[in-house]
């Protein structure tokens, strides 16, 4: 070889199949996540994160000598997440991934390969609970009420506003709200028609300022849209406005308008659950806006609304406050 030519580089094997594991029981990862697809309507994203997790998950496996799905038990999986977490993997995602093989276990066990799952009594080791962030009133109305900057494109600022309006006013998530089609909205009777997770519908109220910018949004949107195309928000190109461009808009208008915390969607979703917390102390009402399965998850909000109300204590009470020294 000529000096200076650089040898080609070689790619890396893939991996071979851990001993006893056949064909068919390794295919049954691709038909679990397509049953997820088609029956249960998941993201593309939810569904390359199982397959994430199930693939770590398989590593295991392979490298412990493990064969087939019949040859796991309890004790196999509670040394699974004990190794992740000597590994160092958070005790958050150790938790995904020991609910990803649930799911994949239930699977199996409908299929007729498993008797029982093995992951039914395994837990991941305990983690603090991370609080939610979310914006306080005050800073939350100065994102949404500052003018717009000027702008090349006066229609996609509607647009963006609008976005922004309608997570504040209704609690939605990314995914439900890019996944929004024009028949989804009730301007005259303010609400709109959410699917959630799990292919799970809910109708939500929608606010006064977000229905105005609905509206305003609404009457420039055949100028951007395609003929076909039913999507509420639609980008340059006329089509679906895309998870990943709603969180560079978002991103954008934030620092547009000077606010000091980085600002994602989902920020607005906490924001819309704690002021509504806050002022009903209606922990059931919530959970259904938010679309939440089990109250537990909602229960986050009212740690949040115990903070809020210990800071008012603080500043308050006379014999709370700290004294001059």
């Amino acid at each position: 070889m000529a000096r200076g030519t650089r040898a080609p580089e070689r790619r890396a094997a893939a991996p071979p199949p851990a001993a006893g594991w056949s064909e068919d029981e390794l295919a049954r990862v691709d038909a679990f996540l397509a049953s997820l697809r088609h029956e249960r309507r998941l993201s593309v994203h939810t569904g390359a994160a199982y397959r994430r997790d199930l693939e770590a998950f398989l590593g295991w496996c392979r490298r412990t000598g493990i064969a087939g799905w019949s040859a796991l038990g309890e004790r196999e999986l509670r040394a699974y997440a004990a190794a992740e977490h000597r590994a160092g993997l958070a005790p958050r995602s150790i938790q995904r991934r020991l609910s990803a093989l649930r799911t994949f276990f239930r699977y199996l066990i409908r299929e007729g390969v498993l008797r029982q799952s093995p992951a039914v009594e395994v837990r991941a080791p305990k983690s603090a609970r991370r609080l939610p962030q979310a914006l306080d009133v005050d800073r939350m109305a100065r994102l949404l009420d500052a003018p717009a900057a000027p702008s090349a494109d006066a229609g996609l600022d509607l647009r963006d506003r609008a976005i922004l309006e309608l997570f504040y006013s209704s609690g939605l998530r990314l995914a439900e709200l890019v996944g929004l089609d024009l028949r989804d909205l009730d301007l005259k009777d303010r609400t709109v028609r959410v699917l959630g997770k799990g292919g799970k519908t809910r109708v939500v109220p929608v606010g006064s300022r977000a229905v105005a910018a609905l509206g305003a949004w609404l009457g420039e949107r055949p100028r951007h849209a395609g003929g076909a195309e039913t999507a509420v928000f639609v980008g340059r190109r006329g089509r679906r406005l895309g998870v990943r461009a709603v969180q560079l808009r978002v991103e954008a208008w934030a620092r547009r308008h000077g606010l000091d915390v980085h600002v994602h969607p989902h920020l607005f979703r906490h924001s819309f659950a704690t002021h509504l917390l806050e002022s009903s102390q209606d922990l059931r009402g919530v959970q259904e806006l938010l679309g939440h399965a089990n109250i537990s998850t909602t229960q986050v909000y009212t740690h949040l609304d115990f903070q809020h109300l210990a800071r008012i204590y603080d500043q308050a009470h006379p014999r709370a406050r700290r004294r001059s020294p």
